[in-house]
Formats: structure tokens, sequence, C-alpha cells
């Protein structure tokens, strides 16, 4: 009990449900209430399947590319620094709300359900790690894996449910207010960022190992 506790910490920590809310109220303020839901939706089941496919095949694809834990934080916590400017440094409502019309025809246009809420904001490069990490074959059986895919599929379950709670959110705070919350939340996806980074550098210091 103790041990499945400790994996649900974790894992609500680097999936962090709260901190996904405002990340999916600044890309979506400009969508219809409907299409809010399906896009937490769409963003919940690709979250859960790319975090299943690290818990399946994560550890092993990893060690056959030879690429070090460590390494692949730094990645990670790079993507999301770049990803924290767009936040803080990216274009009004207003700009967004003209090209809207561009957008909706674009074949290209990219999925706010699959970037940014899906992958880094759910399956964020911590959550892939955590999750490869408290599947590790050398140290747990079939079984122990199997309650930790439902300990991972319950917190994106939550988050899911958060996100449809985000629709009030919305309407209170309206345009302006997901604004600021857009700009607050990049500040602080930046310090993470650095943080992720900054520990990592800092292992492969202690270790000498990638």
């Amino acid at each position: 009990m103790e041990k499945l506790l400790e994996h649900f910490v974790t894992l609500w920590v680097v999936i962090d449900p709260i901190g996904t809310i405002p990340v999916f109220i600044a890309v979506t303020a400009g969508l219809s209430v409907s299409s809010r839901r399906k896009t937490a939706l769409l963003a919940a089941l690709v979250s859960a399947g790319v975090l299943l496919f690290f818990l399946i095949f994560g550890q092993l694809l990893i060690e056959a590319l030879d690429i070090g834990l460590n390494s692949f934080q730094v990645a990670g916590g790079i993507i999301l620094f770049l990803f924290a400017l767009t936040m803080i440094f990216g274009e009004s409502k207003q700009v967004v709300e003209q090209h809207e019309a561009e957008e909706e025809i674009s074949a290209n246009r990219p999925n706010p359900a699959i970037f940014p809420l899906a992958v880094p904001s759910l399956a964020s490069p911590g959550a892939m790690l955590a999750i490869v990490i408290l599947t590790d074959n050398n140290r747990y059986s079939v079984a122990d894996q199997g309650i930790t895919a439902l300990v991972m599929l319950s917190v994106i379950l939550i988050s899911f449910v958060l996100m449809l709670l985000a629709d009030p959110i919305i309407r209170l705070i309206r345009h302006s207010g997901a604004a600021i919350i857009s700009r607050v939340m990049g500040m602080i996806l930046a310090s993470v960022a650095v943080n992720s980074v900054l520990s990592a550098l800092l292992e492969i210091m202690k270790t000498g190992q990638l």
C-alpha cells in the first residue's frame, strides 16, 4: 500500500493535473464548449497512449538507442522551456482571432489536444521518465507494472475531469484572464524546465553518466 501511494504521488507530481488547467484554458480560450470537451478527451487519450507506450517499450527503446536518462531529461527540459517562451511572448488574443479563419482551413493546423496538452503538458518528459523508472523490468514484476499502469490511468482520468471543469473557469475569467494565466503559467513552466535541465546536469556531473 505504501509503494502504491508513493507511485501515485510521483505520477501526480510529474503529470500535474492541476498545472494542466491553466495550459488548457490558455490553448482552448477561443474554442466552443463542445470543442473544449473534445480537446480534453483527446488530450487524455493521447497522453495515456504515450505513457502506456513508454511503460511497455520505454526502457527497451532507451537502452536500444543507448540514450541516458539524464540526457533524455535535458532534452525534455529544453523542449518545455521553448514552449514556455511561446506562452510568455506569444501572439495576443486579438492577433490569434485574426488568423482563426485561416487556421480552420489549414490542413497543417496544430491540434492543441496533441500539443501542448497531451505532450508535453500531461505526458511530459518527466512523466515519461517516471513511468520508465517505476516499471523497471529489473525491479518490478509484471503485476507491479500493471498496478502502476492503473495508477497512471487514474491520474490521467483526474486530469480529464479537471479539464472539463475548466469551462466555468473560462466563463468567469474571460479571455483577458486566460491571457494573464497563460503568461504566468509560462513563467512557472519555464522555471520547471530550467530546474529539470539543471537537475539532470548536476546528476551527470555527480555520477558521470549521461
